[in-house]
């Protein structure tokens, strides 16, 4: 009986990785081969299949049609049999491997993420990284991401974050005696998808308007400029909520806008629902909402009358 994989499924794993990243050296570090392996298994794979796979472009290796209409179900049965493989290893359902980004992880998710451990019983190991992480591999279980939740072979859903304004340090305001946005730093973050033109439209000011003051390439820096008072920044309500309800930061507008953007629990398309991760889902829809008025804010209200 003939095999229903003429080649390998390393080659076929490499085909994949390569088809999505556009390049040898990702697929090179994942098989935890060399680059020129990689490169031999793709040619010796279509020598066997007798069909070219990929197109050579200076920008790297981009999949031609026949292989760009099967790459969802390459993806979804990688994904699946790394699901298989950690159900017969008995993977450990107390433990939850989170991709997330530095804003997220350190105004957010490091001040809560404790309550759901006490909850559920689930811990929660967190990889922290700007990069977007191949969602399907085995040592993660699902990511937060921000952005507009439509990234190809990821099932995403909305946790919030999509209103955002002006904040800026209580002394900065003192200083300026208000806001003058024609006067006041403003901090720009180059890395936020957050819209200034957007806002500036809402209130019925100049979206050209042009702003001067620090620049910077990291969003948690950039928070922490404007804490230490350096300047307005634009930010997520949701990533300011803490810091407003402690008096870091203030809202001098307390104008919020709606923006296309927001943040999304995200996982490999075609991966199985453990039980931690439906339970972090859950978590996470009761909790974002009962975090807008802020961290401080929950722990003030337990607190006995005096």
């Amino acid at each position: 009986m003939a095999s229903p994989f003429p080649i390998p499924l390393n080659a076929l794993r490499a085909i994949e990785i390569v088809a999505r990243r556009g390049a040898l050296a990702p697929a090179a570090e994942e098989l935890g081969v060399t680059v020129g392996a990689v490169s031999q298994h793709l040619r010796r794979a279509e020598e066997r299949l007798g069909v070219e796979l990929f197109e050579r472009t200076p920008l790297g290796l981009r999949p031609l049609p026949a292989l760009q209409q099967v790459l969802p179900q390459l993806s979804s049965g990688f994904t699946a049999l790394a699901d298989g493989l950690k159900a017969l290893r008995a993977a450990d359902e107390s433990v939850l491997n989170v991709t997330v980004g530095s804003v997220f992880a350190s105004r957010w998710l490091i001040w809560r993420v404790h309550k759901f451990t006490a909850l559920s019983g689930i811990e929660v190991r967190l990889t922290v990284t700007g990069a977007m992480l191949d969602l399907g591999r085995a040592d993660i279980d699902c990511g937060i991401r921000y952005g507009h939740g439509d990234w190809p072979g990821v099932e995403t859903t909305l946790i919030g974050g999509r209103d955002f304004q002006p904040v800026a340090a209580p002394d900065l305001l003192a200083k300026f005696e208000g806001v003058d946005l024609g006067r006041m730093p403003v901090i720009e973050d180059r890395t936020s998808m957050l819209d200034w033109p957007l806002w500036l439209n809402a209130m019925e000011l100049d979206p050209q308007t042009k702003f001067s003051g620090p620049v910077y390439s990291d969003a948690s820096l950039a928070f922490d400029a404007a804490i230490s008072g350096q300047g307005l920044l634009l930010a997520a309500d949701m990533m300011s909520a803490d810091a407003v309800s402690d008096g870091r930061l203030v809202r001098p507008f307390e104008y919020a806008v709606e923006g296309p953007s927001g943040y999304f629990l995200a996982t490999a398309k075609g991966r199985r629902e453990t039980r931690a991760l439906r339970t972090f889902r859950d978590w996470l829809a009761a909790e974002v909402p009962a975090s807008a008025n802020g961290y401080v804010a929950q722990l003030n209200a337990k607190k006995p009358p005096p």
